[in-house]
């Protein structure tokens, strides 16, 4: 199993970082706002649990997300 993570950084806005959580996570709103800041205050933030090929394709999807909408949001897997 590997966890999904974001990063922080200083140009993306926290509104987009709970757009993505809900999207590609399935959170409410108020879920994604409680991530969104632990990313903001600690740097990072686990989105969740998966299988290897899910981890990767979610990864993959946030990454293609935020590059559409030009935001350098990093999302990165980890082994659990």
């Amino acid at each position: 199993m590997y966890k999904v993570l974001l990063l922080n950084d200083d140009f993306t806005p926290m509104e987009f970082v709970v757009l993505v959580l809900q999207r590609f996570f399935a959170m409410d709103r108020e879920q994604a706002t409680r991530i969104m800041l632990k990313v903001h205050t600690e740097g990072r933030g686990i989105c969740g649990v998966f299988p290897r090929d899910v981890a990767a394709t979610k990864v993959e999807q946030v990454a293609a997300f935020a590059r559409d909408n030009q935001h350098p949001l990093a999302c990165v897997m980890e082994e659990n």
